[in-house]
């Protein structure tokens, strides 16, 4: 069969499951992994014949993704911020709005020369190793309550030729921070049980849900507890940034500004939901 008769086989299954525009990304995800084609290299090979091994690899990854598995996890890669991760179902697949929080970090920061940084929650480690990368100058630092997600993160970090020093800590357990931080971030569980309703298939039932979810009740839990930390772990003007909640921006601004912080800003992703906020240690 012809790669280009493939395709329309391929988004022919997928789009009962998943919209077209999505359908087509997972083909050309599927198109650089397995053949290290752009669909620009489909485009000026319009007869490429996909072999019987070349065409049983697809038809695994279709299966798969059928099945609403993450394509980042049928491929064990993401790509963030210009740089690959492996991923697993011990990490969070890294997405574009934390790009733009990373992008943030780094565009107020970048001249500030030596800096200490924090990651709270790493998961794989994309924010980390992408600050790590992006300000050679900063000392990273990154924390997880997950055993493998860490394994994961410090092969990103090798990976990617960085170094950063991961530590092993439930936040929610721990009483003080015993370094000074110029940058603390955190992209910490925001979504509410409530809102399970609103996640796909392919995230709810792959993505682990102990860094995804909170409880009702609680849905600042982990904000508020990294707030506190940060107000004596910070240094003088230090600045704390988080990726949160889109529904709970002007919670999160309130609760940063009944703990003293100052210059709280609110800011929206791409697709205009509040997605970040920033503050600056009173």
């Amino acid at each position: 069969m012809k790669l280009k008769d493939y395709r329309t086989y391929f988004l022919e299954k997928l789009t009962p499951l998943y919209d077209a525009m999505e359908a087509e990304s997972f083909f050309s995800i599927a198109l650089g992994e397995l053949k290290g084609w752009k669909r620009t290299d489909l485009a000026m090979n319009p007869d490429a014949v996909l072999s019987d091994d070349e065409a049983a690899k697809w038809n695994d990854v279709l299966t798969e993704l059928e099945k609403q598995k993450p394509i980042q996890y049928i491929f064990g890669r993401a790509h963030f911020y210009g740089l690959a991760f492996e991923v697993n179902e011990n990490t969070l697949i890294p997405r574009p709005e934390t790009e733009e929080l990373v992008e943030w970090i780094i565009r107020e920061n970048e001249h500030k020369g030596k800096i200490k940084i924090l990651d709270i929650g790493t998961g794989s480690g994309c924010i980390a190793v992408s600050l790590a990368k992006n300000l050679p100058m900063a000392e990273v630092s990154a924390i997880d309550v997950s055993e493998n997600a860490l394994a994961v993160a410090k092969g990103n970090s090798v990976a990617n030729g960085v170094a950063v020093n991961f530590l092993l800590k439930d936040i929610l357990k721990t009483e003080t921070l015993t370094d000074t931080y110029d940058i603390i971030v955190s992209n910490p569980p925001y979504v509410r049980e409530l809102e399970k309703a609103e996640i796909r298939p392919n995230v709810l039932e792959h993505e682990p849900h102990l860094a995804l979810f909170v409880a009702d009740s609680d849905p600042l839990l982990f904000y508020r507890k990294i707030a506190l930390l940060a107000k004596s772990a910070l240094a003088e003007n230090g600045r704390l940034y988080f990726e949160i909640n889109q529904y709970l921006g002007n919670e999160t601004v309130e609760m940063l500004e009944s703990y003293g912080f100052k210059s709280v800003t609110l800011k929206k992703d791409i697709y205009g939901n509040d997605r970040m906020v920033s503050a600056i240690k009173g």
